[in-house]
């Protein structure tokens, strides 16, 4: 499945994934998959299953939607440098 991060709680090392108008799907840092941690809005690939506190996804990692598009170097704009900023 693919979906987009709704939230991501850096503190307790977990968050949650949009499931459109059903109940959000959590993820825990132990499920993630060539990262440490989430950021919101990011697109993501995983494997839901039900368990007794609800959904929760396995097996996630990053989208190569990304990826894909930053292929394109010719075409790819530099980002203004934002000194504490991540991006």
């Amino acid at each position: 499945m693919q979906t987009v991060v709704k939230k991501w709680f850096r503190d307790k090392d977990s968050g949650f994934l949009d499931n459109g108008n059903g109940p959000d799907i959590m993820v825990c840092k132990a499920d993630l998959v060539g990262c440490q941690f989430l950021k919101v809005g990011a697109t993501v690939d995983f494997e839901c299953h039900a368990v007794d506190q609800g959904l929760i996804a396995r097996k996630v990692k990053l989208s190569n939607q990304k990826q894909a598009n930053g292929q394109n170097n010719g075409n790819r704009s530099k980002k203004e440098f934002r000194f504490g900023v991540m991006t």
